[in-house]
């Protein structure tokens, strides 16, 4: 983890401040104060590499002269202790060069406070500590006043929201990840504070060049002191108890590197002294254990906490996956199973065989709810009980929509286990929808439960979309285990060529894909992120009034966006007519406008309405705090709730591609920003029947090709069970011997594929045998450098080229089945 640090103050005549002497103190400048008479000069501060104001549309020109614009803000408050300006500072990762940071904090500061109409008086420090490390960050004084040609206006009450700071703060560490991520630096970022993270370490203050100034001046410095004793109570817990940091890096990655331990080191300890012995009793640390060298030749270590977890979670699944005892008749006499395809049938027929667990990968929108519900008719007319579960609330509702399974988060699944209620028993099913997305501890909980319990588990989902938040690749490491009946036909779109782009999004080829919907117009460039922001809504907009009955989402990647787009979708709505009068509703996130017609976002699960987190619904009625909304759904039960019980709702016009994931639609519109990888895109362009659009900004991505780039980069997690020798003895590897001999297999294994292959006859059957092979092999080619220098020697038996050899080993497939069948690459 980078360093992540992001604050806001305001400051106020009522505590003795000056917006000027603020402002030529950040900027190391001499600024004329005309209120006080009276100059302030900080010519002498060093460390401060950019200094700029950043004008709003519309904003006066003079007020890119700092001494003008701060003289204006203290002409225009009157009262002795106004608000004069915000101030937001950050800290800029140190793993960048200066250069970059600059450009990492200007790119924010437009897109966060200056499309938003604030103007923003940036200054970005690159300060030294004393032992030579660069303390990077930067701030920002913000205008608390609408801006417009003839000068400030009115105070914007909504600029002071708190939610605003929160969108803010998870913005900001959005930006920093993607602009790392396409640096390819191995770091990264979280805005959660250390306990929503699970660490159990005290929250440091953050302490400025000001307060260490004023330290070495001999001056009061409390908050310093502050911060450097709750540093040295870290680093103390630390060297005592290292299996405390070890377990923190654990919860967001399955494995780590010597380059991760000295990074949470020197972010939780004091001095150079205390440093070294954290350091070293993490090192030296029984609990951490060494895996060997990933594919960049980088040593990875893992806890044994987290080995003995996906060790469980390896037997757990070998137990249910050798045990029988819930085999059905998938094709007996039952509707649904009569009207599946080949794939769907063979999926069918594997997930009620009489195994206890059984996985299915299916592409996005290839019918997998049709299949489960086949499924469950099969078990409940044996007499089973079929339950269902994912981890989100909006992806149980879309497996209960679609395959009538009754379903529920697994959070709550887990706490009503707690509680010794609704248990599994050895006549249950569990079916656990998007499986990709749950990470190895929690997977390890369910998958223990139902093998104790004797119950059957049914994973579904696909390894391509949106990977686990928490530690590990669960589902992708059990389908290479156990393997995994697989369903590539896709059924949501209605055109050819999006079906085909669809596949071609599920199998890494973003570039390909992209470029069939670049094809029908359907990928559209803005000039600006605000530009691009109000280009999806006008879409979003026309299509609703062409097609009012059609169901539509607005698709980005952060908060911050997701709320910009819901308030530009309620402008589009309040100016033709569509919503009656505004009630202001405080809310959980703050306090909101809803009117009659406001189409409502549910964000907790609540089971006493029937909601879950991402239930969507059009309010129909609003009396002071209480609303009826009617729910989407087959069924459009109306609800009545008060916000004093129930306050855990927004604007459902937008939402995050992370609250997507299992949605179907007619017509999507995504925001394209720099956090998206190829895995969030996949998700996104695919929730869609009819249509999806996609809109970027050149702020964003400075070319085409940059966004295909950005959006085509694979961000897979791993797990400890990749690195294991015995594991991959029994997916057909050799650990063992020369390197020559594992290349000679390896060639073997790659000629069979391509023979498989060309037999198949059609593009797609060809690409599921390069997705076998691949899964056999891959994570051997990955973790393995002397097996990679002996394929070098062979580049013209494989076709490997400089690049991914997977990637480029997957194109090489495809072009051989090609040249059998008479065809072209492009055909």
């Amino acid at each position: 983890m980078a360093i992540y640090h992001f604050s806001a103050k305001v400051i106020s005549r009522a505590n003795g401040s000056s917006a000027l002497a603020a402002a030529a103190y950040r900027s190391a400048s001499r600024l004329n104060d005309e209120r006080l008479g009276r100059h302030h000069d900080f010519t002498n501060k060093a460390g401060v590499v950019h200094s700029e104001v950043l004008l709003p549309e519309g904003a006066p020109a003079r007020w890119r002269d700092r001494e003008t614009l701060w003289n204006e803000v203290e002409a225009g408050e009157r009262r002795r202790d106004a608000q004069l300006a915000r101030e937001v500072e950050f800290a800029i990762p140190r793993e960048i060069n200066q250069a970059e940071g600059i450009q990492l904090a200007r790119d924010f500061v437009q897109r966060a406070f200056v499309d938003r109409g604030m103007v923003a008086d940036l200054n970005v420090h690159w300060d030294v500590a004393a032992d030579g490390t660069p303390k990077p960050h930067a701030h920002v004084m913000l205008t608390m006043r609408e801006a417009s040609p003839e000068g400030f206006g009115q105070k914007a009450r909504a600029w002071n929201r708190t939610e605003l700071l929160v969108s803010w703060r998870e913005a900001w560490a959005d930006h920093v990840n993607a602009r790392l991520a396409a640096l390819d630096i191995d770091a990264a970022v979280d805005h959660r504070s250390l306990k929503d993270q699970g660490i159990d370490l005290e929250p440091q203050n953050k302490v400025g060049a000001a307060a260490s100034g004023r330290a070495e001046r001999g001056e009061l410095a409390e908050r310093l002191a502050e911060h450097r004793e709750i540093a040295r109570r870290n680093g103390e817990v630390l060297a005592a108890t290292p299996s405390v940091g070890l377990d923190a890096i654990s919860r967001q990655q399955s494995t780590f590197t010597d380059h991760d331990l000295m990074r949470f080191a020197h972010r939780h300890t004091d001095d150079a002294e205390q440093f070294q012995r954290a350091l070293s009793a993490m090192r030296t640390s029984p609990e951490r254990v060494a895996l060997g060298k990933d594919g960049a030749g980088r040593e990875r270590f893992t806890t044994r906490d987290m080995l003995a977890v996906e060790q469980r979670l390896e037997d757990a699944a070998e137990r249910l996956a050798g045990r029988s005892g819930h085999g059905v008749d998938g094709a007996g006499p039952y509707g649904r199973a009569a009207a599946l395809g080949s794939e769907q049938a063979a999926a069918l027929a594997h997930v009620t065989s009489g195994h206890d667990l059984a996985l299915v990968v299916g592409y996005a929108g290839s019918g997998k709810s049709a299949m489960l519900g086949a499924a469950r008719d099969a078990w409940e007319a044996q007499g089973l009980t079929v339950c269902g579960a994912a981890l989100s609330g909006i992806a149980g509702e879309s497996l209960e929509g679609g395959s009538g399974i009754r379903s529920r988060t697994l959070a709550s699944l887990e706490h009503s286990w707690a509680n010794d209620r609704d248990r599994l028993g050895p006549n249950d099913v569990l079916v656990v929808d998007e499986a990709g997305m749950v990470g190895s501890r929690q997977m390890e909980r369910v998958l223990g439960a139902a093998e104790r319990a004797g119950a059957k588990v049914v994973l579904v989902g696909d390894v391509e979309q949106l990977q686990a938040i928490e530690a590990g690749a669960a589902f992708r490491a059990l389908a290479e285990r156990h393997g995994a009946a697989e369903i590539t036909e896709v059924r949501r779109q209605t055109a050819d060529w999006q079906r085909q782009a669809t596949r071609e999004f599920a199998t890494g080829r973003t570039s390909q894909a992209l470029e069939r919907y670049a094809e029908q117009g359907a990928v559209v460039e803005h000039a600006t992120r605000a530009e691009a922001r109000a280009g999806v809504v006008a879409g979003w907009d026309q299509a609703r009034a062409a097609h009012p009955d059609a169901r539509q989402i607005i698709l980005a990647h952060t908060r911050a966006d997701v709320a910009e787009l819901n308030g530009l979708a309620r402008q589009r709505l309040r100016a033709s007519g569509h919503l009656g009068e505004d009630h202001l509703i405080e809310t959980e996130r703050g306090e909101r406008a809803f009117a009659v017609g406001d189409r409502v976002m549910f964000l907790r699960n609540e089971r006493s309405l029937g909601v879950k987190n991402g239930s969507l619904g059009v309010v129909e009625q609003i009396e002071g705090g209480s609303l009826a909304v009617r729910l989407d759904g087959p069924d459009a039960r109306v609800i009545a709730f008060s916000t004093w019980a129930y306050a855990h709702i927004d604007h459902g016009y937008a939402a995050t591609i992370h609250k997507s994931q299992g949605v179907t639609v007619d017509r999507a519109h995504l925001l394209a920003t720099g956090g998206l990888d190829r895995h969030a895109t996949y998700v996104a362009m695919t929730r869609h029947r009819t249509e999806a659009i996609l809109h970027y900004a050149r702020e964003d991505f400075r070319s085409r090709g940059e966004l295909t780039s950005t959006l085509s980069r694979e961000r897979p997690k791993d797990t400890t069970l990749d690195y294991l020798d015995r594991y991959a003895a029994r997916r057909g590897l050799e650990p063992e011997g020369p390197a020559t001999r594992r290349a000679d297999r390896f060639v073997a294994a790659w000629n069979e594929a391509k023979r498989q292959a060309a037999r198949a006859g059609d593009d797609v059957a060809a690409q599921r045998a390069a997705d076998r092979f691949f899964g056999a092999l891959a994570v051997q080619l990955h973790r393995d450098p002397e097996l990679r220098q002996a394929l070098a020697s062979r580049r013209s038996e494989l076709g490997l080229e400089r690049g991914r050899p997977q990637r480029r080993l997957g194109d090489d497939l495809l072009r051989a089945v090609g040249r059998d069948r008479g065809l072209d690459r492009e055909r």
